[in-house]
């Protein structure tokens, strides 16, 4: 059963999620440098340890009114990050080696319930790459929906990239516990192997993830 730790923590049946921390920074540089976890998030894979400490500092930095975003830690090891960068979309990374166990399934279940019962919002909202058919998959099965489409949105080193936009609306019952929210520990079989990033890191326009 998925525990929060004084509203900042969250235990699920494999996973912990916690705030980011500078010694964070080896993990998620194995994340955002692997070509295959970044082949729809926002930006190139990562160059160098100082551009993820760049990100790593503003995950840290975010101010907690406007943000709830978390790493993922399994088995002792941070394997990607979930949540939201800035309130209301949200945004999911996980390392390849952490695919196709139902971990990215897990993460967002327990974020979306946290979101939920943490702040007054209407709803959630996604940005997705149209060629991230996992993870489109994967939102719908939470329960987002798409409102509508934009092309060239992103700009990805040489490549323009479009957009779907999705939309999870609160439930009803949102000021409930995070049990009765649907947290789950998910399963292995609810993702498929490109159920990498849900999520687009920081832009000019002020978010810093994409639901990818």
């Amino acid at each position: 059963e998925t525990q929060p730790l004084n509203g900042a923590e969250i235990l699920t049946t494999r996973l912990r999620l916690r705030p980011a921390e500078p010694g964070d920074l080896a993990d998620l540089h194995a994340v955002f440098s692997d070509p295959r976890a970044m082949r729809y998030w926002s930006t190139p894979p990562h160059a160098d340890l100082d551009q993820t400490r760049d990100f790593l500092a503003r995950m840290i930095a975010a101010p907690p009114g406007e943000s709830r975003d978390f790493v993922i830690e399994h088995q002792g090891r941070v394997i990607g990050k979930a949540g939201c960068y800035r309130l209301p979309e949200v945004g999911y990374i996980l390392h390849p080696d952490a695919w196709s166990q139902g971990l990215a399934s897990e993460a967002l279940r327990a974020v979306i319930a946290h979101v939920f019962a943490a702040f007054p919002i209407a709803a959630l909202t996604a940005d997705v790459d149209p060629r991230n058919a996992a993870s489109l998959a994967l939102l719908a099965r939470l329960g987002f929906a798409e409102t509508h489409r934009a092309r060239r949105t992103w700009r990805v080193a040489d490549e323009w990239c479009d957009s779907v936009y999705l939309a999870l609306d609160r439930p009803p019952d949102s000021e409930t516990s995070l049990g009765q929210l649907g947290v789950d520990s998910g399963s292995p079989q609810e993702e498929s192997e490109l159920s990498n990033a849900g999520g687009r890191p920081p832009s000019p326009r002020g978010s810093m993830e994409r639901s990818r």
